[in-house]
């Protein structure tokens, strides 16, 4: 039974209109959702107010109204309830009226602009893979257990998000991995989450089309390590300079890991090459199937919370060496005529380094790099010509392409990228606009040996143009045009 005046408990209450005593069915802020025995929260978002929809939920049958004003005109038998912020009030309703499923398992958050899907994946496997039932919510995919549930964003809604962990919880989940997006702590979607612990990767441009400024998006980041509690541990990269400003205000207990500086778990990278990372960890030699520094970090962070979380700690490193990392993170194939085709989902100016600095050093000498690149539409402007200008300067040949044009013209964000070509790197560029023509080309242009990076869509299956989503599989393109060429 959901009692309204129970789900109450915790909401910062400034005014009711009507009775506290009746059972509540849902919880939901989609008026089109709203029906019979629901509660109906008014949130203020970026493209529409909940509050216009205040009338339209009431006449669908929802019985209570949470909002930050009252409407003009209150219905008979509808309780209104007046708050500070309705964004805050439905993370804390929401986790009520699931009955607060993220204090019944252990429920880490990873947050940072690069890494997050690859540690949180990793760590979700390894769990399974130590005899737990996990639960993992990120970017590519959700987990209950061994049940996919698909994913729509980074961080679902507030109603989503308890309903999973309860499903979770249901299920018998131990643990539950979960991406944190910035945006996600900025519209509140994680209040009243109760968090056993939070993991910091690394913060780079991106996003300054929601948060406009850099310290913008790093306040987001850290008021998600300012909220953990005392009982929580804050686990952060303190080769990254913002590592240390996560952590700056935070109770929870705190716990660093680097490749370079002073750190709580410290690693050294002792082999970088295709077939995998051999690095030292507290002394002791390990072989991974990952490649790269920047996984040699997220392999870090994966030990570092398994440690946290008083796992064993040979064991820990004896499951991580066999595990493969999240679809589309430096997904390679290798054509018969040896031209290897890499897919990431690299879409920062930083992620795009990371991977193309991978290349170079795990490149034999002579052979071409080729990096096919776009930039998606109504996102950051800012980071598009420093994009291009990070590929032309790591690579032989670059071709600008579409991304997910999404509303905007993709030829204005080629354009826009174009810009961040120096004089001196426009022999390396090519601009074609079809993404499928681009990676044919690539597949032409490139022999024997040849790296092919196809940089920014990773595991997503489909290319959005004008708000429709087109099928597209960027490493089963990549592989038919690979083998169609060879």
């Amino acid at each position: 039974m959901n009692e309204l005046k129970e789900l109450l408990q915790e909401v910062e209450v400034l005014e009711i209109k009507g009775t506290a005593d009746i059972v509540i069915d849902q919880v939901c802020f989609d008026s089109r959702k709203a029906e019979k025995g629901t509660l109906f929260v008014a949130v203020r978002g970026t493209a529409t107010d909940g509050h216009h929809f205040i009338a339209g939920a009431v006449s669908k049958g929802a019985s209570v109204v949470v909002c930050e004003e009252f409407p003009e005109t209150l219905k008979e038998n509808v309780t209104y309830i007046l708050v500070k912020d309705s964004a805050v009030a439905l993370g804390i309703l929401a986790s009520a009226f699931y009955n607060h499923p993220s204090g019944k398992l252990k429920l880490v958050g990873i947050t940072g602009t690069n890494g997050k899907t690859t540690v949180g994946t990793l760590l979700y496997k390894l769990f399974e893979e130590l005899g737990y039932k996990a639960g993992l919510i990120s970017t590519v995919e959700n987990y209950i257990h061994t049940s996919v549930v698909p994913s729509t964003h980074t961080t679902p809604d507030p109603v989503t998000l308890n309903a999973l962990l309860a499903e979770m919880v249901e299920a018998g989940c131990d643990y539950c991995f979960m991406e944190v997006s910035s945006h996600a702590v900025a519209q509140h979607r994680i209040e009243g989450l109760k968090f056993s612990g939070g993991v910091f990767t690394n913060l780079t441009h991106d996003h300054l089309d929601f948060h406009k400024t850099f310290r913008a998006y790093l306040e987001a980041k850290k008021a998600f390590f300012d909220k953990l509690d005392r009982n929580a541990f804050a686990l952060v990269n303190s080769d990254d300079k913002n590592g240390s400003v996560m952590i700056q205000n935070t109770t929870a207990y705190k716990k660093s890991y680097a490749l370079k500086s002073m750190a709580d778990f410290k690693a050294k990278v002792v082999e970088n090459e295709l077939s995998g990372l051999l690095l030292d960890i507290g002394g002791q030699e390990v072989w991974f199937k990952l490649v790269g520094s920047f996984n040699a970090y997220n392999l870090l962070a994966v030990f570092a919370t398994a440690m946290l979380l008083e796992q064993d700690r040979g064991r820990v490193l004896t499951i991580l060496s066999r595990l493969n990392g999240a679809e589309g993170r430096f997904d390679y194939v290798t054509s018969s005529n040896g031209v290897i085709g890499i897919v990431d989902y690299a879409h920062t100016p930083d992620a795009v380094q990371n991977v193309l600095s991978t290349i170079r050093d795990i490149r034999k000498g002579t052979e071409q790099v080729i990096t096919i690149i776009g930039c998606g539409g109504d996102r950051d402007k800012a980071k598009r010509p420093v994009m291009a200008q990070v590929a032309c300067d790591w690579s032989d040949k670059v071709i600008i392409t579409s991304d997910n044009p999404r509303s905007e013209d993709p030829e204005d964000i080629i354009r826009d990228m174009e810009a961040g070509i120096t004089p001196d790197n426009k022999r390396k560029a090519l601009t074609i606009t079809n993404r499928l023509e681009a990676i044919k080309t690539a597949c032409h242009l490139a022999k024997p040996g040849d790296i092919i990076l196809l940089a920014g869509k990773g595991h997503e299956k489909y290319q959005e143009i004008q708000g429709v989503k087109h099928p597209f599989d960027d490493k089963k393109i990549l592989i038919e045009q690979l083998y169609h060429v060879s």
